[in-house]
């Protein structure tokens, strides 16, 4: 520890009274070189190892400070009256030795440079900056004020304090910087291992995603499809994977675990969650699937699943689903453009049978679908409410042809899909396979009658209409209609003459209509509706929602109002027959 210094530090002189003496603390007195050291005080010689203990006992700097302080009243008249301590390069006063004194003493210290020297301490006389120097460097200061003169050995025993100070602050600092480089030291291997497991997990992911995309790109090479893609998606991830259509039912399934039968799609709900999985985009969890949604170009064309019941699928299993789910985009849009090429090849062959077209042609490009039109064929037309007529309800009316065992050309109108089928619709079967198919049962279906060759498909194409149009203007007007069952109506086909039909019409319920027209009834219809239920009143009243003597009121009218007995065999068969034409080819009331 550096003394006080001084130019005259070796010269004789009076000491003013109370002040330190001039030399180096710890030193003697630099009177003669050869003058012993003062003797020490009871301190010295009974506290100082203790002293000594509690100083370097401790590590913690700014203690080492405030107990050095504490002790400087005891070797002499001297106060403490500040400590800093080095900080980063800047003396600061340590925050455990109480608030000190003016900012002046700190400004001063601050501006010292390793030398000990008197400082200004306000209200107090004699004030000294003492450096605590050390093997690491100044550590700080002690600022110490002295209220008289202290002797030769309090001086002494003062500077052997600051020196103790200092090299406990040295010890401290030592210590401090080995749990700082030490804790350095582990931050560094902390880091290192988690760079290196990140490097790990780098390695493996891109291994991981290399094999992914071996894999998929090798299923493509090779020309393999939907099923070859979902066996190398289960092979690289070891779950379950299912493909679904647009609507919901399966299309394929690798893997253990396939319900059997697969459910059946609830519409509605499948809707809504097909609207939710495209909402949050990406890969999404639904209970115990794992769902990404196959949709090129933002159409979806169906549903890439894996099956996790466990929930044990991380960011490598999401990985190979998304691009699994990108292969069979192109998969599936590869198909349905296939599928709609063909359709619409197929679209221009039924619409050359529908207006007439050379067997020999007609054979030749039918054989090329894998149609026979050697077999019988029948002619469908299908009409449903509320649905828009387009290539996709087209295509599911062709699905739901196949389904039925009726293996089919389609094309479509303006209201209603046309099919040319091998074989007949067995009995309601189309109807409710399109019924579930679509999700509403607002369906009419007419089937012609048998077709032995292609030339004469467009007469039974107009037979299909009429029995669709019969059925549309029935009671009943969903469900199928077969020509073969029409009776009475097949002879009321666009064949015949309007004109006649509307003569006849005129004869038997002339009165009638007009009368309606005047009073705006229904005695036409009612009539209408009598003849469908056989003549029961019950049945009648009840179709109508009319009371039953209202329903005798209005036949008594129409007797009347007619001239005809509805009694008489003749007239019940005319007027039927008549109030069929007014219904089905006439339009009804309109």
């Amino acid at each position: 520890m550096a003394g006080f210094r001084g130019r005259n530090v070796y010269r004789r002189r009076p000491h003013r009274e109370g002040g330190l003496p001039p030399g180096r603390l710890g030193q003697h007195p630099t009177i003669s070189r050869r003058e012993a050291r003062p003797p020490l005080s009871p301190l010295a010689s009974h506290k100082w190892p203790a002293v000594s203990r509690a100083l370097f006992d401790t590590r913690d700097e700014s203690e080492i400070l405030r107990l050095a302080m504490n002790h400087v009243s005891t070797v002499g008249p001297y106060r403490a009256e500040a400590g800093y301590l080095r900080v980063h390069g800047h003396m600061v006063r340590s925050p455990q030795v109480g608030p000190g004194h003016a900012s002046a003493v700190d400004r001063a210290v601050r501006e010292l440079t390793g030398r000990d020297v008197p400082v200004a301490v306000p209200g107090r006389s004699r004030g000294r900056a003492l450096a605590l120097h050390g093997p690491g460097g100044l550590h700080g200061y002690l600022v110490v004020t002295s209220r008289s003169r202290p002797t030769e050995a309090q001086h002494f025993l003062l500077a052997t304090l600051v020196r103790l100070t200092a090299a406990a602050l040295s010890v401290a600092v030592a210590h401090r910087r080995q749990r700082e480089d030490a804790l350095e030291l582990h931050r560094l291997r902390r880091e290192r291992a988690a760079f290196q497991g990140r490097l790990i997990s780098l390695v493996v992911e891109l291994r991981y995603r290399r094999a992914v995309h071996e894999a998929l790109a090798e299923v493509a090479a090779s020309g393999g499809g939907e099923e070859a893609i979902t066996s190398a998606l289960h092979e690289l991830t070891g779950f379950p994977v299912l493909v679904e259509d647009r609507f919901g039912r399966l299309r394929s399934w690798t893997g253990p675990g396939r319900p059997d039968p697969y459910p059946e799609p609830d519409p509605a709900r499948h809707e809504e969650m097909l609207q939710g999985v495209a909402r949050r985009g990406g890969p999404v969890r639904i209970n115990d699937r794992l769902i990404s949604l196959v949709r090129p170009r933002g159409e979806v064309l169906g549903v890439l699943t894996l099956v996790d019941p466990e929930n044990d699928a991380d960011e490598y299993t999401v990985f190979a689903l998304e691009h699994a789910t990108t292969s069979l985009a192109v998969e599936l849009s590869h198909l349905r453009h296939l599928a709609e090429a063909e359709l619409r090849l197929r679209r221009e062959l039924v619409d050359d049978l529908l207006g007439g077209t050379d067997e020999a042609s007609a054979y030749a490009r039918s054989e090329a679908f894998g149609h026979d039109l050697h077999q019988i064929q029948y002619v469908v037309v299908v009409q449903w409410r509320n649905q828009a007529v387009d290539d996709a309800f087209a295509r599911t009316v062709g699905r739901a042809a196949s389904a039925v065992g009726m293996p089919s050309l389609v094309t479509r109108r303006s209201d209603h899909v046309v099919l040319i089928a091998e074989g007949s619709p067995h009995d309601h079967a189309l109807y409710e396979t399109l019924a579930r198919e679509t999700g509403t049962p607002d369906g009419t279906i007419g089937v012609s009658a048998r077709c032995d060759t292609p030339d004469g498909i467009p007469g039974r194409y107009q037979e299909a209409l009429r029995a669709l149009e019969v059925r549309l203007r029935s009671r009943r007007r969903y469900g199928t209609t077969f020509f073969d069952d029409l009776g009475l109506y097949r002879i009321l086909g666009p064949g015949n003459e309007y004109q006649e039909l509307e003569a006849f019409v005129r004869e038997w319920l002339g009165s009638l209509v007009d009368y309606d027209g005047r009073h705006r009834t229904a005695l036409v219809e009612t009539l209408s509706r009598y003849f469908d239920c056989g003549g029961n009143y019950a049945e009648t009243a009840e179709s109508l929602a009319i009371h039953r003597s209202t329903l005798r009121y209005r036949l008594q009218r129409i007797r009347e109002i007619s001239g005809h007995d509805l009694t008489s065999v003749e007239d019940r068969l005319n007027l039927q027959v008549a109030t069929r034409v007014w219904k089905i080819m006439l339009g009804g009331p309109g």
